[in-house]
């Protein structure tokens, strides 16, 4: 892992389980996160792993609720499955067109 992503980070279950996905920032989710991304064990949906990227980054937490969030280049929401392995990037609106 380079040095512009954070640390592997126990997000998932509790399970023992490796299976993670890469989250990467843009814009003032990245700053909020204060790391352009990181790898972490994924739960079974995007909630989920909103809810737990949320509760270990407080700063994250007000931005996230008006961010979008990809997983592998497509929309997704809350009951999304994310599958492992997947990568998943949070959006915040963007100015100017």
């Amino acid at each position: 892992m380079d040095a512009r992503h954070g640390a592997t980070a126990p997000l998932g279950t509790g399970a023992s389980s490796t299976a993670g996905v890469t989250v990467r920032y843009w814009a003032g989710a990245r700053a909020a996160a204060g790391v352009d991304g990181e790898d972490v064990e994924a739960p079974a949906t995007v909630g989920e792993l909103t809810a737990a990227l949320a509760q270990a980054r407080p700063a994250l937490a007000a931005v996230l609720p008006v961010c979008s969030v990809l997983v592998d280049g497509l929309a997704a929401s809350g009951e999304d499955p994310l599958p492992p392995g997947a990568t998943v990037e949070v959006l915040p609106p963007f100015a100017g067109g």
